[in-house]
């Protein structure tokens, strides 16, 4: 089983996969993005330190995904808070021209050697629902975000899983508490259960 969690930041990735991940009895794989020394420079210029961001996410994400390639090491199951696709669609959005093109070719040479995920659940939550979660998770270098950069990677998103060909399920968020109400916790699980269910139970095309 593995399973990815997807949605522009501060939707509540991490706080599901940590949550699914406990109640499923799997793994939680989840990004580290302090990690990155470039992201704070990119939120004060995007274009001067864009390449260097993705370039470095790209390969972070790689190595921590390309395990799951090796199934019997995770015999539990994993639940990540971000699929590999998420590198492209920030790329998408932040980089341009020869950048793009070199940024492109490295992440059309990897993804091939990433799995795909038993389930992808894409968090969804209106701008201001965001602005204040970001707001409460206290960030410094998230709080230097411009609502119009979040309405723009809501926009990229929104094109990217319009097409995603894999067993996807759209949860919107807005009214949902799963980091503290036990019933909306439940409830989530139990539809997550039955997709599961519903992918195992359906034959594969021969």
């Amino acid at each position: 089983m593995y399973i990815a969690i997807e949605g522009v930041i501060g939707v509540g990735k991490t706080t599901l996969a940590r949550l699914l991940a406990e109640r499923l009895g799997a793994e939680s794989l989840l990004e580290v993005v302090e990690e990155n020394p470039f992201l704070p420079l990119f939120y004060q210029d995007p274009v001067r330190y864009g390449f260097k961001v993705q370039v470095f996410f790209l390969l972070s994400r790689y190595k921590q995904l390309l395990p799951l390639a090796q199934p019997s090491l995770f015999t539990g199951g994993v639940v990540a808070d971000y699929l590999f696709d998420k590198d492209a669609i920030f790329a998408a959005m932040n980089l341009s021209g020869a950048e793009w093109d070199l940024y492109n070719d490295l992440y059309r040479s990897l993804a091939p050697k990433i799995p795909t995920p038993d389930l992808t659940i894409y968090l969804r939550a209106p701008l201001p629902v965001i602005l204040e979660r970001i707001r409460r998770r206290g960030r410094v270098f998230e709080k230097q975000m411009e609502p119009e950069y979040l309405a723009r990677l809501h926009e990229f998103y929104e094109h990217h899983f319009a097409t995603y060909p894999h067993a996807l399920w759209t949860l919107e968020t807005q009214d949902l508490n799963f980091a503290e109400l036990e019933a909306d916790q439940d409830w989530v699980v139990r539809q997550v259960q039955e997709r599961l269910a519903q992918k195992t139970a359906t034959p594969s095309a021969s």
